[in-house]
């Protein structure tokens, strides 16, 4: 099923939860089933598209005075988290 029109990045995130759902009823057919496990697929990337989109944007917007982006002790982008301006978080700090 090819959408016509992108959903937002909650709208795509709702939509995978409502698959989810349905799909751990076991009362679908294989076939069912494997329709929305597809759906479920296109919906993922096209998260994580947004996702790595508001990332750059968070690296660009965390750019110091002088212009250049501030950068862990592993070369890694900081980024800000969300909910406070004030701390620095490294980015994919996990890797």
């Amino acid at each position: 099923m090819t959408l016509p029109n992108p959903l937002s990045f909650e709208e795509a995130f709702s939509r995978l939860e409502t698959i989810l759902e349905k799909i751990n009823t076991g009362t679908l057919s294989l076939d069912e089933s494997l329709l929305l496990y597809e759906e479920a697929d296109r919906l993922i990337q096209q998260c994580n598209e947004r996702l790595v989109q508001a990332e750059h944007k968070i690296e660009m917007l965390t750019k110091n005075r002088e212009s250049n982006l501030m950068l862990s002790e592993k070369g890694a982008p900081l980024t800000e988290a969300f909910a406070s301006s004030l701390n620095l978080k490294k980015a994919n700090a996990d890797e």
